[in-house]
């Protein structure tokens, strides 16, 4: 019922809090078929997506960062310390 109401008043302004009660009651199936059309939906719009295509970002990780593990056991040694 609140499908048909919403589909007559397409032109008024739906906001998230207006569609969260009604998304909460759905069942687990049509909550994944709804995440799916979301998600089909966001892919579609060129927009979403902040990167650039062909541009090279850096990504830090911890590998090759010596002396990282360390300092990481001696902050968790001192903060268990101070307990």
């Amino acid at each position: 019922m609140e499908t048909i109401s919403l589909l007559d008043n397409h032109k008024k302004m739906i906001t998230l809090n207006g569609v969260l009660p009604a998304v909460r009651r759905l069942s687990s199936v049509d909550k994944l078929r709804l995440i799916r059309i979301l998600a089909e939906e966001l892919d579609q719009n060129e927009y979403i997506f902040p990167f650039e295509p062909d541009k090279i970002y850096e990504l830090p990780t911890p590998y090759n960062i010596f002396g990282a593990g360390e300092i990481l056991m001696d902050t968790l040694k001192q903060s268990n310390t101070d307990k």
